[in-house]
């Protein structure tokens, strides 16, 4: 029997992706929503953190992602 390795593909790229200030940071400093600035606040990373459980949730939970290595 195999890994089931989807949830572990599923946490790392949103952890990537969901990163405030890499691609996107939401609420940003001067704007609602700034791309790249590479900058955070405590409330980005509450507000990208209440965002990455709710999608790791439904994608792992409620859709149930699974990847089986051979």
């Amino acid at each position: 029997m195999g890994t089931d390795w989807g949830p572990v593909v599923v946490a790392v790229v949103l952890f990537v992706v969901l990163s405030p200030g890499l691609l996107f940071q939401l609420p940003a400093r001067t704007r609602v929503i700034e791309f790249g600035n590479m900058c955070t606040s405590g409330i980005a990373i509450l507000v990208h953190a209440i965002i990455y459980f709710c999608i790791l949730t439904i994608l792992v939970v409620a859709i149930g992602v699974h990847i089986h290595a051979a």
